[in-house]
């Protein structure tokens, strides 16, 4: 997955990167800025101020921290929770960024918010 081009995003950028997709609603998570469909978690911006915590599939996470080791990664804390990856976005690559908020959004919303996003891709 490693690629050339522009590197990184700013937390603006990740905000807008989120709420662009139909449902996505801005709250807090332990004290930072999250990111929730029907309720349900999807990321949040972790308490370093350089990564954000996002909810993967189970077996993706070892997959990008080996494809991407800049910017993806685990803390202690999160080794026993493997629905989760740390990615720093100042090092990621957007598009990487763009499609982990994308599937874990896609894993929660409703048909309707679907149907919506595969309008605003027409």
């Amino acid at each position: 997955m490693r690629g050339g081009g522009t590197q990184g995003l700013t937390f603006d950028a990740v905000r807008a990167l989120a709420l662009s997709l139909p449902g996505m609603e801005e709250g807090t998570s332990f004290g930072t800025p999250a990111f929730r469909v029907r309720k349900k978690f999807i990321a949040r911006f972790h308490e370093d101020g350089e990564s954000l915590v996002v909810k993967v599939e189970p077996g993706v996470r070892d997959v990008l921290i080996q494809a991407e080791p800049d910017s993806c990664y685990i803390t202690e804390h999160y080794a026993g929770y493997p629905e989760y990856l740390l990615v720093r976005v100042a090092a990621a690559r957007p598009a990487l960024v763009r499609q982990l908020l994308e599937d874990a959004w896609r894993r929660t919303a409703s048909q309707r918010q679907l149907a919506e996003r595969a309008r605003d891709a027409d």
